[in-house]
């Protein structure tokens, strides 16, 4: 894909979330469930902890009693907004997955749900990897996922679209790469989202190239990644 696509994808995902933010935050306000051990299990008192695509934050919730310091980070300023009406007494900040605004080596997890599949290229999403890496402490842990849309049969028709386009030349997408709609109660479209289908052999390699080692993984309907970065 070429750059200037790739940009134009990253502002079309900002302008969408924007967009959706309200009736998103809303389908987004119970805790998925098989979310919750990635916390329960490996969060530790006094930790600094990232949570990056948070949306309005709902993942909190799961830190509170375990005495870390978190901070809450989405592209969506609209997002953010209902993060911080949500929970005023916590740090969240807008900012952009390729260019953190933290020193190297600060925090001690990191927990990147849902976000990797929006990010459109190799070369973006190798970025974004090799930011968490630089954000995480020497040993630190990410904890990843992204989308199992391979299970998803709605999505497995629209790759075939998709690849169809592209073989036909119809499309400045990547092989992998769809549009996949986001309907109001009505039944209206008011986004065509950006996703890339991932599936475990994928993440394993562009993990391993931003210099992470895969420690665990997971799939049902997400595919879920605990890898650590690996010492220079």
């Amino acid at each position: 894909m070429k750059e200037e696509y790739a940009d134009y994808l990253l502002k079309k995902n900002k302008k969408d979330y924007d967009l959706i933010a309200d009736a998103f935050s809303k389908k987004r306000e119970k805790i998925w469930p098989e979310m919750k051990f990635l916390f329960d299990d490996y969060l530790i008192p006094g930790e600094k902890v990232l949570d990056l695509g948070c949306g309005n934050g709902r993942f909190y919730e799961l830190t509170k009693e375990k005495k870390v310091s978190y901070i809450g980070v989405d592209i969506s300023e609209k997002l953010i907004k209902i993060a911080k009406e949500r929970y005023p007494e916590v740090k969240f900040l807008t900012a952009d997955a390729l260019n953190l605004p933290f020193p190297n080596n600060y925090f001690d997890k990191v927990y990147a749900i849902a976000l990797l599949h929006h990010i459109p290229s190799k070369e973006y999403r190798l970025k974004v990897l090799e930011e968490l890496k630089r954000v995480l402490k020497e040993e630190g842990l990410l904890f990843l996922t992204v989308w199992n849309l391979l299970k998803n049969k709605k999505a497995k028709k629209l790759l075939l679209k998709y690849s169809f386009l592209k073989l036909t030349g119809f499309l400045k997408f990547d092989f992998k790469d769809i549009l996949y709609p986001w309907k109001d109660l009505n039944g209206r479209v008011l986004a065509q989202r950006y996703f890339h289908i991932f599936n475990i052999k994928e993440l394993g390699k562009i993990l391993a190239t931003a210099g992470f080692k895969v420690e665990k993984f997971f799939q049902n309907d997400n595919i879920i990644v605990i890898a650590r970065k690996l010492p220079l």
